[in-house]
């Protein structure tokens, strides 16, 4: 089975999920976070930079939990960052 390829906005919404994880793991290391949550360190590490632009759910919420931040929070700040930019962009 061949994937549509994926629109711009998807990807967009992925280095946007990627760079909200990568904020919240903060100084921890690559290496401590993807073993809190049961992934490998290069899947992190595409995640972090949108390379993996819609990765699995269980693997994102493994990832907020090792973070320490709630998937709801997760949204709330998806949902607000480009709200954000296309504010700024029409001021």
């Amino acid at each position: 089975m061949v994937r549509a390829p994926l629109t711009q906005q998807e990807r967009d919404r992925g280095e946007l999920l990627g760079s909200l994880l990568r904020a919240a793991r903060g100084r921890r290391s690559m290496v401590e976070v993807a073993a809190d949550a049961g992934i490998s360190v290069e899947t992190l590490r595409k995640i972090e930079r949108g390379r993996i632009p819609t990765p699995a759910f269980f693997t994102v919420a493994a990832i907020a939990e090792a973070v320490g931040i709630s998937l709801t929070d997760l949204h709330q700040r998806a949902a607000r960052l480009p709200a954000e930019t296309e504010n700024r962009l029409t001021a």
